[in-house]
């Protein structure tokens, strides 16, 4: 079985290393890759320079490209039954979380104010084990 791929779209630089810390603490086998807007996400999915991630990871509030318009480039470039899509944003409003899932993600999840919260967070979404959040 092949290792794990993730793709993480997050504006923060802070964020992406917290992040990239916390994956490789619950599971160093798993290849991360960190992009800083939905443009560069974009660009490495549609090249061919990341193929089928597992999950992507995507931030809600960017400049330039938001969340919202990164989900709706990804959905008419990546397989969904191969790519799983988490939103993962600061906000915690039910209509920034019905949008996300409306346009195609399939988790939404408010960021955690705690390092050992995210890799709680990261290790359940990894398993696929989704109940206590905001799903589709």
């Amino acid at each position: 079985m092949k290792p794990q791929t993730v793709l993480v779209i997050d504006d923060d630089a802070d964020d992406r290393t917290f992040f990239s810390e916390a994956m490789k603490t619950i599971s160093p086998e798993i290849h991360t890759h960190l992009c800083e807007s939905g443009t560069e996400a974009i660009d490495l999915l549609f090249n061919k320079k990341i193929i089928s991630p597992d999950f992507i990871f995507l931030d809600l509030n960017m400049p330039a490209m938001n969340g919202r318009e990164c989900l709706q480039e990804l959905r008419k470039i990546i397989h969904r039954g191969l790519t799983k899509i988490i939103v993962m944003s600061t906000s915690d409003l039910v209509e920034d979380m019905q949008d996300s899932i409306n346009l195609g993600a399939r988790l939404f999840v408010t960021k955690p104010d705690s390092f050992e919260a995210l890799c709680n967070i990261l290790k359940d979404v990894l398993e696929e084990k989704w109940q206590k959040y905001f799903l589709r």
